[in-house]
């Protein structure tokens, strides 16, 4: 929680002495245009992780057992610290200043390739060159979508809903993150094609970027 609480104060230090403005340039605060955004961003995230999950089900013939619930309110805690911490870093204050100096769409690349390399880190991958290439790109179009989002709706909710949206149903719910089991394993079935697991890394971002550039309408500049 530290970590969250300087992350908020950097981005309105920034905001303050490079733009002049106030964190409220964010879309941080809970209108219900916000509102609205953040819960679409989530439901829709939310619907393509349990479809693949029960895609993935399905192919494997494998069976979903339900855990003990007692974990999970801990692992949706992390999740939410994890991700608005990730928001705040690539989709708050840098975005918005790069958006207003360089451009949106320079701005918008500069943060999908950070995100990109991040997770190199995240997924413990770095020095093994194809699954590198292949994390970067699944990775860096997320990070696109959500980039855009934010460059598209000027806030940064959407992108936090999306974000939550995947995070909470893949680790928490589907036992798939860092924390173990959550609230749903799978076990059992046989053992399918890898390129099964495209669909979920490369497939899914590119559904998001198509609803956001296509479905998403554009926010008014305040």
């Amino acid at each position: 929680m530290i970590g969250i609480l300087v992350a908020l104060a950097i981005s309105w230090l920034l905001l303050y002495f490079v733009e002049k403005k106030s964190i409220a340039v964010l879309g941080v605060v809970p209108t219900v245009r916000n509102m609205t955004q953040f819960l679409t961003g989530f439901l829709v995230t939310a619907v393509l992780c349990v479809g693949t999950q029960y895609l993935d089900k399905i192919l494997r013939g494998s069976v979903w057992t339900m855990n003990d619930w007692q974990r999970v309110p801990g692992m949706l805690w992390w999740d939410f610290k994890s991700v608005l911490m990730e928001e705040l870093m690539f989709r708050g204050a840098l975005l918005y200043i790069l958006i207003r100096r360089i451009g949106p769409s320079k701005a918008i690349l500069i943060s999908a390739a950070a995100f990109g390399v991040l997770h190199w880190f995240s997924f413990g991958v770095l020095g093994n060159v194809i699954p590198m290439l292949f994390i970067f790109a699944g990775t860096g179009m997320m990070g696109y979508a959500w980039a855009l989002a934010f460059a598209k709706t000027r806030s940064i909710m959407m992108p936090l809903g999306f974000h939550l949206g995947w995070n909470m149903l893949h680790n928490t719910i589907f036992s798939m993150g860092p924390l173990g089991a959550g609230l749903i394993s799978s076990s059992g079935g046989i053992q399918i094609a890898n390129w099964f697991s495209l669909i979920g890394l490369l497939g899914v971002p590119v559904i998001v970027i198509l609803f956001v550039r296509y479905v998403q309408k554009e926010s008014p500049s305040s």
